[in-house]
């Protein structure tokens, strides 16, 4: 198995301490926003034989498994993260696989450069993800439902909130919910401006459920995305909580630290709180405009004391270990590609001795054996 050494991207709403916090070392003062773990060609970890993506290229077999390769290709379908969120992350959606391959097709046959601000499909993979909190993790997950929201806006007491509150009581839910997007989306920017900083000052001043998205106006003034996330299910996990974001789900991270884990793709359609290109039309195209309840997951224990985060695909697995002291052995062998985790304690494997941050690869098929006393997450495949 092979030691990861990772990257960890400055973006500009990471948190300048949970990272060096969790790996022991000293703030730089800069945001450190996500340590990528995998072999994604924007950073792949680094090892002993060259970087992940090089080991895996040169033989993608031994490394990641025949079923693997025959499932999924001849690279790791996954990427695992850290994420440390100290700003509101853009609100944004993931497009299903049907979807990302369609529209990057038709992107490449127009010839959108692959680096351009307004392309949407950097490749022909779909985006499912997860993240499980390690730390409170605050966030918004899906539409409320409508009538909700509603009684939200009117408590304001904001006059040009007032076209908004009336289409959201209407019927059905769905088109409520994409007339009142499309809406904000499109509306005479001056207009949203001043819209947004009424509402912004109204929820500084109520606080309550209202103060999550003050402080997101905090971070975007003048957004017409502070209003699109009034739309949203507010979510606060606890630690060992998780959410899974499915296609055409709308969801933004506002704080906190968690573990990420995703299907290897860069494919993001933006509703706000961004400064980046947002396609409206294709946007509306790609959002599921179904209200419900954000579904927070709680780990499902086996009696080897793996605890599993049950998802609907194939191209992740995520799971953990809390083992305490004494707790002997545990094999963890499996016959598809594994990256270890560690995000508590001391926990070894191999020749390893894992500390906080730290992560190996595990190749398909290598027998592997953790020890020790802390808390390890498992990231695979099912192939």
């Amino acid at each position: 198995m092979d030691r990861l050494d990772n990257t960890v991207r400055p973006y500009a709403w990471g948190s300048t301490t949970a990272i060096p916090t969790l790996l022991g070392t000293e703030p730089t003062g800069e945001p450190q926003a996500e340590m990528w773990m995998g072999a994604h060609p924007g950073a792949p970890s680094r090892t002993g034989r060259g970087t992940l993506a090089e080991v895996v290229d040169a033989d993608p077999e031994k490394e990641l498994g025949a079923a693997s390769v025959a499932k999924f290709g001849p690279r790791l379908p996954f990427l695992l993260k850290l994420l440390a969120a100290g700003a509101p992350l853009s609100l944004q959606v993931h497009p299903d696989l049907a979807q990302a391959r369609a529209g990057h097709e038709d992107e490449e046959r127009r010839g959108v450069p692959l680096d351009a601000p307004h392309r949407n499909y950097k490749d022909a993979n779909h985006k499912p993800e997860l993240v499980c909190a390690l730390t409170e993790f605050d966030g918004l997950c899906g539409f409320r439902a409508p009538v909700e929201t509603a009684d939200l806006l009117d408590g304001l007491g904001v006059a040009s909130l007032k076209p908004y509150v009336d289409l959201l009581r209407a019927h059905p839910e769905d088109a409520a919910l994409r007339e009142v997007l499309t809406a904000i989306l499109t509306a005479d920017p001056e207009e949203m401006s001043r819209t947004v900083a009424e509402t912004a000052a109204a929820c500084d001043r109520l606080g309550g459920a209202y103060a999550p998205y003050a402080g997101i106006a905090h971070h975007y003034p003048g957004d017409p995305g502070v209003l699109a996330a009034m739309l949203l299910n507010h979510v606060r996990l606890q630690p060992g909580e998780a959410l899974f974001l499915g296609a055409g789900i709308p969801h933004a991270y506002l704080d906190g630290l968690g573990v990420e884990i995703m299907a290897n793709s860069d494919n993001v359609l933006r509703c706000g709180l961004t400064p980046k290109h947002v396609d409206v039309p294709e946007l509306l195209r790609i959002v599921r405009f179904e209200p419900g309840d954000p579904g927070i997951l709680r780990p499902e224990a086996s009696p080897d004391g793996e605890e599993v985060y049950d998802t609907p695909i194939d191209e992740f697995r995520l799971s953990r270990y809390v083992l305490p002291d004494g707790s002997g052995v545990h094999d963890l062998t499996l016959p598809t590609p594994q990256i270890l985790l560690c995000t508590a304690g001391t926990v070894r494997t191999g020749e390893h001795a894992l500390a906080p941050g730290r992560s190996v690869f595990v190749p398909a098929g290598e027998k592997t054996e953790v020890s020790g006393s802390g808390t390890l997450f498992r990231a695979t495949v099912l192939a």
